[in-house]
């Protein structure tokens, strides 16, 4: 569990049960862990909806890494948490910062199919580095900048037959333009290499944790505590 993406959910709610008699203070422990596990979840509840409200479309990966670990009667805290993977690339909505990136430069797709969540599908930078017509490297332009990437080569698909390892012609070839270039054609930007971008939303983690907790922890162990004397009581 990553330190600045968890939060703990506890009470001295021990004091609500002075005065009971004591069969009913046998069942303040479990009753105790009940309200706190409520609470918790509502937690949860709230955070799952935060990252869809905050995030652009975030992935179910992402959506369902909020987890709970459950108050028990021996230990009466319960922690919410971001589950690490998780945690590691949405530290900077919560602290600030710049995104953190799974290799060294911001893959930006160009002209690549993004799946439902405008992500890069999982393999598809290895199944382009394996295209005979497809290299990575850096380009300088006709404007004189310089751009870091995927590139695509031109093919004359009339001359040349481009096969993959399993000796199936290749598709969704950059098709030669002999009008460009002086007939041979122009490259096509795939994916761009960039700087990781400053983080602009704020999940306020902490913060939405506080205020449900602050809001719900008191009716929540009143409640559990009141199912407990009602069931003593039978």
């Amino acid at each position: 569990m990553a330190g600045l993406m968890t939060i703990r959910v506890t009470s001295n709610a021990r004091d609500l049960a002075r005065g009971l008699n004591d069969f009913i203070q046998r069942q303040v422990p479990f009753a105790i862990a009940q309200g706190i596990n409520r609470t918790a979840q509502r937690v949860a509840d709230a955070e799952r909806e935060n990252l869809a409200d905050t995030l652009d479309n975030p992935s179910p990966f992402t959506r369902n890494a909020v987890g709970v670990q459950r108050a028990k009667k021996s230990s009466p805290t319960a922690v919410v948490y971001m589950k690490d993977i998780t945690a590691s690339y949405l530290e900077p909505f919560e602290t600030g910062g710049v995104h953190k990136l799974a290799s060294r430069a911001l893959l930006n797709p160009k002209n690549v199919r993004l799946n439902q969540y405008g992500q890069l599908p999982r393999g598809t930078l290895a199944a382009l580095k394996s295209r005979p017509d497809i290299f990575i490297g850096a380009v300088k332009t006709a404007s004189g900048e310089t751009i870091n990437g995927v590139w695509q080569r031109p093919t004359n698909a009339k001359r040349v037959t481009l096969l993959n390892a399993r000796g199936k012609r290749l598709g969704k070839l950059n098709k030669l333009d002999a009008t460009q270039n002086n007939g041979r054609g122009k490259l096509k930007l795939l994916i761009r290499f960039g700087d990781a971008l400053p983080v602009k939303k704020q999940l306020n983690w902490g913060t939405r944790a506080k205020q449900i907790v602050d809001q719900w922890i008191d009716r929540d162990l009143a409640a559990a505590l009141g199912e407990a004397v009602r069931s003593a009581r039978r």
